[in-house]
Order: C-alpha cells, then structure tokens, then sequence
C-alpha cells in the first residue's frame, strides 16, 4: 500500500468538501482485516517495517504477504523460490481454491473487535491479487461466492459489525490489479511503479465499488494505492461519480485520501508516524500487527507490535489528533492468529481500564502541558480534565504549566494521588500498574 501526500483537489471534486462526521474523529480505533488467497501461502520475509528499508531491497523482499502474487513473479525472489519449492510454480489461482475458510465465526471476530473499543471495522474486499470477497460484477468465478469459501464474505463482516454496533468499512484496491492488468510485477517505485490507468479498468473498479456502495452502504470508504487515472475526469465512470453515490447512500460516510488527486475526508500514513500528513485535519495512521497485514506465518514475537507498545502507539495517535487503524491478518482458515490476538486483549483490557481518557478526547494545547519521552509522557483532553499517560513507575517530573492543578491528581480508578508542583513541573510518585502501559493519571484544568 502507499499513500500520497501532495494532493490538490481539483475544481470538480472541491464540492464533497465538509467538516469531518464526529462519529470518526471520535472514534479513535479502527481494527483492519486482510484476508484473501495470500493466507494460503501466508509466507513473507519479515525484513521490517515500511519506511525503513530501501525501496530497490523492498519489493524483491517484500515482507507485505498480500503481495505475495507480485513477489513470486520478481525471477530470483526468495519467495520465487520458495514458492517453486512448495508449490512447484502452481498458478496463484490455486491458493483461492485451497482457502477454505472453515473455522471463520465473524461474530466471535467481532466481539474481539468490540472488545478493543474500536468503533470502525474494515475488511478487505478486494486486494491487488484481483480475487473479491463477494460476488463483484466482471469477476466471472473469480471471487469467494464461486471458489474457495463459496461465501459472500463481505456480507457476512457487513452483518456481524452492524449487530456488534460499530461503523462498517470496505478496503478495495482501486489503484492496483495484477489479475484483470496483466502488468509485469512492481519491483520499485517511482516511474517503475506500474499501475493500471486505462478507461476499460476505470470502467471495472467503478462498477465493483458502485456494487458495494449499493450493497453494503459503508461507513468509510477505504481505497488504496490510486484511482486508475481514466476515471478522475467527470464521467459517468469516475471517481466524482463514485462520492456522489457514496455520500447519497451515507451521508455520514467518510473517504481516505488514496484516490490521487480527487477527494478525501481525512489523511493517512502508513506505519511511520509524524509525517506530513499528520500535521492537521482528520487523519489515520494504519499498521499492521506484525510487518505485515496479511497474514505472515514467519512472523514470530521479535516481528509483532506487543499488547503494550500497541497502547502506546495507540495512545500517542490519539495525544497528536489521529485515529490508528490496526491491523488483522487472518489466517485461510478464517482464525485470529494467536500472538496477534494476545496483542488485541491487551490492548482491550487496557482500554477498558482507561478508555474513557482516549475515546472522544481531543489534543490537549501543549501550551498548557507537552509530550516528552522521558518519561514517556502524553496529554489528552476530555471537557476541563487534561488526561496525562505516564509509562514509568515510581518518581516522576511532568512537565505542565500552572493551568493543570497538581492538587486535583488522581488515578484512574478516581483515588487520588499525592503530587506538588516543582516550578514548570509536576511531582509526582506513581505504583507500578498492574497491567502493563502507560498509567493515567488526570488533573483538573484552571480556567
């Protein structure tokens, strides 16, 4: 996935501009799902994070296992290999009948989603391999009603986030599709980076997004990559057509910013945080769990986010304006995988503890108190409390000015907590928490 980060709206589209619904500034969190025929294989080189490895080392080692489709066809991949080594060079199109999807309870997947306090789920429905979680129109049998799980997939997820009570996003992949393009493999970016751009593909992507938006009425639009170049100009297959449904269909309904330079509600970053995009307005940062988003069975604990570095990632989004949205990979079978799920549960349990400090808060001004990292320190705010998160035991010094009442501390759970004022400081002593993250402690605001 890739995200832009110059982006100029053009006279057509200006007219979808609005103030973000507050449903999705207060939401927070996001839970991601990827999940296709690339669970088969589930096999990437875990070599790092997006943003830290050089773009030629990238795409031949792409630890990305929803790529899986575009690594193998790079000649003297690792994964070439291995895939010729497991597989024998089987077709791609083999992992879509092996996926069989048979322990999938997306209700059971929701109750965990739900149980983080994410207030928007995301499934992908079609991911650059081409294969679609629904019967999309021009797919023939190429999509999971026909083969594999034989199951509307997309429906299923649409049902059980509507009666778990959260907000119901599709991911589709307008910018990239290796099966219908026929475009050699990506091996870097740049000029390199080929995509479909062609009126007959604009045609395709519109009229599968169209069926979503139709069939399923989503909450957020999630598109990635691009959007074919073709289909930006007015046109009854354009992308100004798509938001005009979109927005008639769900007029709370939000869209990220990788459409090119066409519309967006709010923007996104990948993995590395404080980029550019991040510097004001609504906005998302996505990661996966571990390096990956599909489902990578090379990935151990040295590769995924723990249940406490997943709170602090989360807490610092939250402290800077952002919503982070995290990540699932599925395996084929249709199973949270164990060690991303230990990250879920933790990061639930620590919500459910402190939550109500991060869901519908805003940034606190840091005139009044800033971050710092050591300790690592971040401020939030919810009405006339300034909401500090505190990872560190013991003596601590908080950097805040005279607006935050060093009287007024308490924890959590309402007890209070001795602290005194030391100039442009706070002092104060915090108990190890019994969960592990950041403690909250919280300070009454001086007019």
């Amino acid at each position: 996935m890739a995200t832009i980060t110059d982006l100029v709206r053009p006279d057509n589209y200006r007219r979808f501009e609005r103030e973000v619904p507050r449903w999705y500034t207060d939401a927070k969190l996001g839970v991601f799902v990827h999940w296709g025929p690339y669970s088969v294989p589930a096999w990437a080189e875990p070599i790092g994070e997006l943003g830290t490895i050089d773009d030629g080392y990238w795409f031949t080692h792409n630890p990305y296992a929803e790529w899986y489709f575009n690594t193998i066809r790079i000649a003297g991949s690792p994964a070439a290999e291995h895939h010729r080594e497991a597989y024998g060079d089987a077709p791609y199109d083999d992992f879509l009948d092996a996926w069989d999807a048979s322990a999938f309870d997306p209700a059971e997947l929701l109750a965990l989603v739900k149980s983080t306090g994410a207030g928007y789920f995301v499934p992908t429905t079609k991911h650059h391999d081409g294969v679609t979680l629904w019967d999309a129109p021009g797919t023939g049998d190429r999509n999971t009603v026909a083969r594999g799980p034989r199951r509307d997939l997309v429906a299923a997820f649409e049902r059980a986030t509507r009666e778990a009570g959260l907000r119901f996003g599709v991911y589709y992949s307008g910018g990239l599709d290796w099966h219908v393009s026929q475009l050699p493999p990506i091996t870097a970016e740049g000029d390199a980076f080929v995509r479909p751009v062609d009126a007959g593909y604009a045609e395709y992507a519109h009229a599968q997004v169209a069926d979503l938006i139709d069939r399923y009425a989503p909450d957020v639009l999630w598109n990635d990559i691009d959007w074919p170049d073709a289909g930006k100009p007015s046109g009854p297959f354009s992308a100004e057509s798509l938001f005009e449904r979109f927005y008639a269909a769900n007029p709370e309904g939000v869209t990220n910013d990788r459409w090119g330079a066409t519309h967006w509600d709010y923007r996104t970053s990948e993995y590395q945080q404080d980029t550019e995009v991040e510097r004001s307005g609504a906005w998302e940062n996505c990661r996966g769990i571990g390096y990956s988003f599909g489902y990578n069975s090379l990935e151990d604990e040295s590769h995924l986010l723990s249940g406490p570095a997943a709170v602090t990632t989360f807490v610092d989004i939250v402290s800077r304006g952002g919503n982070l949205l995290l990540n699932i990979g599925l395996t084929a079978s249709g199973t949270v995988p164990e060690l991303q799920r230990r990250t879920l549960e933790h990061l639930a349990a620590w919500n459910a503890v402190n939550g109500d400090a991060v869901f519908g808060s805003t940034p606190l001004d840091t005139a009044i108190a800033g971050p710092s990292e050591t300790p690592w320190l971040r401020w939030t705010r919810t009405g006339e409390t300034a909401n500090a998160f505190v990872d560190a035991a013991g003596e601590v010094r908080l950097p805040a000015s005279a607006a935050v009442d060093a009287a007024s501390a308490r924890l959590a759970d309402g007890n209070p907590v001795a602290a005194t004022r030391d100039g442009d400081a706070i002092v104060l002593t915090l108990p190890r928490p019994e969960l592990a993250g950041p403690t909250l402690v919280r300070f009454g605001l001086r007019g």
